[in-house]
């Protein structure tokens, strides 16, 4: 789940996302405060408005938001309340750009530069990345955009297919992560051994 408040932007809404559509048509639903974001299979989100009456810490935030337990339970009666199923989780609203494990990296078949890696996150979850960075190997420590993460310009990343193979997630570059000083060459962040595998990136 993402979760996004930018009072300039969006006026005094809560925007959460919780699915990718792709290319399927959403339709929405409102009742009362809350709306509801669906394609004809999945929920796709929903967006809180005048929520700061309620969470006044939202006010100084600008951007993607991590939410604590109580600012979920808020938004479940909210949703409650509107007659909406949907139930938010303190595992939900975690953040999901972490450290990873690069424990096994191999040539992609169809192609001179992409590799496909398996890089453990978290509690020996295990996903299957592509990469295409030219330092990518095994045994390396790395920083890892799990699905359903958000990038710090804004983009969204999910699972999806480079060149046949299924990919969920993105190993990050410094540069992507647009710490200062990121050197502007290609390559993914390589972190010290020390990193803490599944602890989040940014604290």
């Amino acid at each position: 789940m993402i979760t996004v408040y930018n009072q300039a932007a969006f006026g005094d809404c809560l925007v959460t996302i919780l699915a990718d559509a792709g290319e399927k048509e959403v339709q929405a639903e409102r009742i009362g405060n809350v709306a509801k974001f669906f394609t004809d299979d999945q929920v796709i989100g929903y967006n809180f408005f005048k929520v700061s009456q309620a969470l006044p810490s939202l006010k100084e935030q600008s951007g993607q938001v991590f939410l604590a337990e109580d600012e979920l339970d808020y938004l479940n009666a909210q949703l409650f309340d509107a007659g909406f199923d949907t139930k938010f989780t303190v595992d939900m609203a975690r953040p999901r750009i972490v450290i990873g494990y690069v424990k096994e990296c191999i040539d992609h078949p169809d192609s001179d530069h992409l590799h496909i890696t398996q890089t453990e996150v978290a509690n020996g979850e295990v996903l299957q990345i592509v990469c295409g960075a030219p330092n990518i190997a095994a045994g390396q420590k790395v920083v890892v955009a799990t699905p359903g993460s958000m990038m710090p310009d804004g983009m969204i990343i999910w699972d999806g297919v480079l060149r046949g193979v299924p990919s969920a997630g993105m190993i990050c570059s410094a540069k992507e992560l647009q710490l200062p000083d990121a050197p502007q060459e290609k390559g993914i962040l390589v972190l010290p051994d020390t990193a803490v595998v599944g602890e989040p990136f940014f604290k």
